[in-house]
Parts: C-alpha cells; structure tokens; sequence
C-alpha cells in the first residue's frame, strides 16, 4: 500500500514537473524539483518496510499530511481560475493523504507495549513527532505553498481613470500582466505584487495624479513563470516594469517610483539597490524571506533557524532558485534615493526587522511603525495620514525638490523614531 502511495505521488509530480508546466516554462525548469521529489519517493519506498513501527508510522504520516495539503491547493486553484494541468491529479491526493495517516494511526495502535513506562514512552514520540512537525513537515509544506500558489482569475477594477491592460516582457522571457493608467503629472509609480491586491492605494496615487502600473508577479495570476511567495527572482519583474515607463511619453524622465507591499516591498528594496531608474521607493511590511534575515531576529530568531533552514533549503529545490540576499546588504545601495519603510505594530512574518533595515540603509530614509495596524494595513488604520505621508514622499521625490538627488529639506525626510504612538 505505502509503495502504491508513492507511486501516485511520482506520478501527481512527473505531471506538476514535466507534463503540465506554469505558462511560460518548460519541463528544463523543473530538472531539480521533479529529480529531487521522485529521488525522495523512490528511498522513501525501499526503506519503509526495513524501519520499525514507529519509523513507518512517521514516514507514513509525513507523506499523508503533504498528500493531503496538494488536494487542497488543488481545490483552491480550481475554485479561482478552474481545474488545470497537475491539478487533476492532486485531487487524487487527498484520499491517499488520509489512507497514509489512518494507517500511520493502526500501525502506533498495534504496536503499543505494555511495559511499565508505556506512559513516558508514549510522551517521548508524541514529543518528537512535535519536533519534527516543526522542523520538517511545516517548512516543507510552506516550501510547497511558496512554489505552488494558486492562481486567480482578475477582474476589471475601478482605478479611478481609465487604464490599459498590458502585457510586459521580461529579459528572462515572461510575460507579465499589467495595468496602467497613464500620468497626467508626468510620474509613474509601479504597484507590486499584484494588480488587485492594493487598489485602494492605487486609486490614491491616481487622484494625485500619478501613473501608476500595477503588476503581477511572475507565477501570479496573469503572469507567466513559476510563482515564488518567498519573491526570489522577483526584482526582474521590476526591472521589465522600470524599462517599460521609461519608453513612455507621458513619464518624464527620473520619475519612476515603486511602492511593494509584503514580499512585494522586499522585492521592491531588492530592485532598487540595483536599478538607478527607481528614483523613490516605499517598502510596506518587508519582513523575513530566508534564513539570512532569520539571523537578524536574535534568540526569536535562532530558535526558527532549523525549521527555517529546512525551509530555504527545500524552496531552493522546488523553484531552482537561490535565496535572495539579506535585505540589510541590499538597503545601503538605494542612496542617495529617498527610501521609505513602513511596516505594522500588529504585523507577523518578521516586519520588526524594519528597524534594522532602516539602521542599514543611508540618508534619505524614513521609518513608520503604525502601532494598531495589521500586515499591510496602514492605510486602513490611518487613512488620511498615510495618503499624506506616502503621496507627500512621492511628491518630493519625484518632482526634484531636494529628495531625489539626495537630500533632506523638509520634517518628512528626516530619519523618524522606530517606535511612532498612535
């Protein structure tokens, strides 16, 4: 039973890998990842029958629990866009993920002793079985989710201008889904990591005036390529994005700016420290996106390093992609463009790391720690404050009066307390 498990796993990623690739990929994409799975089944079945009770019941419960986690990103990416390529043979998956973890459950049953310290025993794997969720199978599932993330169907929005729908090429070949609405100030501002994600920001930036091009990330929605939440490969999307204004007639020249929210401000600080045509940039709820800045969170951070590290390791394997480099390496190369970090008092996945990337970078920078906001948002939180403060940014730094070549002259560009009350 556990081998013809395994083989409907091989055959759900031979499908995933080689047979029914992202658009705009090919099987040669996916050496590594379909290679590395297929690697791990074929071990996986030849040692089960040769481990004791309770290595099998483990092996089986791993496998089951993935199993299971592939028929639901099979039924999320039917239910937003309809049922395609290895989805079909995911929802397999979820039948066989619960047969793995009953049998898992029958073999501890059967294999129970009576000896007197059954009791502690039984404490001793139930505490193992915990450590090696944490450090193995829920890196491995996040791993899974970063590189498989469903995609959703878009639908027209309101942006409070008319704008073109457009595809925009990147130099490693993909095509990007994009909207534009032109500019009537004559600067642009690029919206990332998704066309529909912030509308509401968008439609500020337009009421002021602003282009503004909002796009999907490569893997997203309307985009070609292999998705990646973790944002690895993503400041290529950028720099197609930057390419692209700087042909229009209505951008006039150096005033480009790019507001990134989540992965997307991380992805957007990436861009910057290697893109001169970025003149400003503003960064929302940048957090953690590898080990490396696991490493910056102190002891909170050491204790995350196992599972974190199992988790870098297996995004690399799934997207043969490297991690990206530590933001705080990234940051000082944005001067002297103005740099704008904001992230939320209530936030998660590491966005307290905004105080340190903000010591690393250099002049001009700002920081904003909205204490009662959420993940991405401050907008919502403090509306009429954070279009002022955002917008005012732009204003200044995209229309040449002293931020964009460097220097400070107003309250707003002076560097800001960490710590900000309501």
């Amino acid at each position: 039973m556990f081998s013809a498990a395994a083989l409907v796993l091989a055959l759900h990623s031979t499908v995933d890998s080689f047979l029914a690739p992202e658009p705009g990929t090919g099987p040669g994409d996916h050496l590594l990842r379909g290679a590395a799975v297929l690697v791990v089944l074929t071990i996986a079945a030849v040692v089960y029958p040769l481990l004791p009770a309770g290595g099998r019941a483990a092996l089986a419960i791993v496998l089951g629990a993935l199993a299971v986690e592939g028929t639901a990103l099979a039924i999320a990416d039917t239910r937003a866009a309809g049922a395609r390529g290895e989805d079909w043979t995911g929802f397999a998956l979820g039948p066989l993920g619960v047969l793995l973890v009953g049998t898992a459950i029958v073999i501890l049953w059967r294999s129970r002793k009576a000896a007197r310290a059954r009791y502690l025993r039984r404490a001793g794997i139930a505490l193992a079985a915990m450590v090696v969720a944490y450090w193995f199978v829920v890196p491995v599932g996040v791993a899974i989710l970063a590189t498989h993330r469903p995609r959703a169907d878009v639908a027209a929005a309101d942006l409070g201008r008319p704008y073109e729908e457009l595809m925009i090429r990147t130099r490693d070949g993909l095509d990007l889904a994009a909207w534009y609405v032109p500019s009537v100030n004559g600067a642009a501002v690029i919206s990332y990591p998704t066309r529909q994600g912030k509308l509401p920001q968008a439609r500020m930036l337009v009421r002021r005036g602003y282009g503004v091009l909002l796009v999907d990330a490569r893997g997203y929605d309307g985009s070609e390529g292999d998705p990646n939440l973790l944002g690895w490969a993503g400041a290529r999307d950028i720099h197609a994005a930057v390419a692209w204004l700087q042909r229009r007639p209505d951008v006039k020249k150096g005033r480009i700016g790019g507001i990134g929210f989540s992965v997307g401000g991380e992805v957007m600080l990436e861009a910057a420290a290697s893109n001169s045509g970025l003149r400003a940039v503003v960064s929302e709820g940048a957090g953690v996106r590898s080990v490396r800045e696991d490493l910056l969170r102190g002891p909170r951070g050491w204790l995350a390093l196992p599972e974190s590290a199992v988790q870098t390791a297996a995004v690399v394997v799934l997207s043969a992609t490297a991690p990206s480099p530590s933001l705080t390496d990234l940051v000082p190369r944005i001067s002297p463009r103005p740099l704008f970090l904001v992230y939320a008092g209530r936030g998660g996945g590491g966005e307290e790391l905004n105080a340190d990337y903000y010591r690393a970078a250099l002049r001009p920078k700002i920081l904003w720690e909205i204490p009662e906001a959420r993940h991405v948002g401050g907008l919502q939180a403090r509306p009429r404050e954070y279009e002022e403060r955002v917008t005012g940014f732009f204003d200044r730094a995209l229309h040449g009066r002293g931020e964009a070549d460097g220097t400070a002259d107003s309250q707003e560009t002076r560097p800001l307390p960490a710590k900000e009350e309501p």
